[in-house]
């Protein structure tokens, strides 16, 4: 049993993130330029991808004055990605997705549940919650997962969660 809303929805996202993890680790490193089309993201891409989202949201959600809006997407991701856009070996994206979910479960925490039910404006213009935003945030990474099992699928191998169902993990 959790002590709060918010010890509960980071365990969500703790187990989100390990199996993105165990996903990113199932791919062989020399197959992670690979991308099933040309106009859609390699597997390097999409680590990198989560990694910037979910600093983003992490840096912006546990701020007393969180506003999406204050850049342009692109520039207010970069504002807090720069360690996933440099991290391009399978050994550095794995250690910076481990070592980011850390640094996220701390400052929630240290942010405070109460803060979490405030109100923010979304990217939209719509309002809703940071804990609304931070369980769309884990939404994201778990839409994420999914295509990592089917890269993995499309490379010949068979998901990690499928051999952890399977009893091979």
């Amino acid at each position: 049993m959790h002590e709060s809303f918010l010890a509960e929805t980071l365990a969500a996202w703790r187990d989100a993130r390990s199996g993105i993890v165990d996903e990113v680790q199932n791919i062989p490193a020399n197959r992670f330029d690979f991308r099933p089309t040309p106009e859609v993201r390699s597997v390097r891409e999409m680590v990198q991808h989560i990694l910037e989202v979910s600093m983003m949201m992490t840096g912006e959600l546990t701020r007393s004055n969180t506003n999406f809006r204050r850049a342009p997407w692109p520039k207010l991701l970069a504002m807090y990605a720069k360690p996933a856009y440099e991290a391009t070996t399978k050994r550095e994206l794995v250690s910076l997705l481990r070592s980011t979910m850390k640094d996220a479960e701390r400052r929630f925490r240290e942010c405070g549940e109460l803060e979490m039910w405030q109100f923010i404006t979304n990217f939209d213009g719509s309002q809703g919650t940071k804990m609304q935003w931070l369980h769309h945030g884990i939404a994201q990474e778990m839409y994420h997962r999914g295509q990592l099992a089917t890269y993995a699928r499309l490379l010949g191998l068979k998901p990690a969660l499928t051999k952890r169902i399977e009893g091979e993990a």
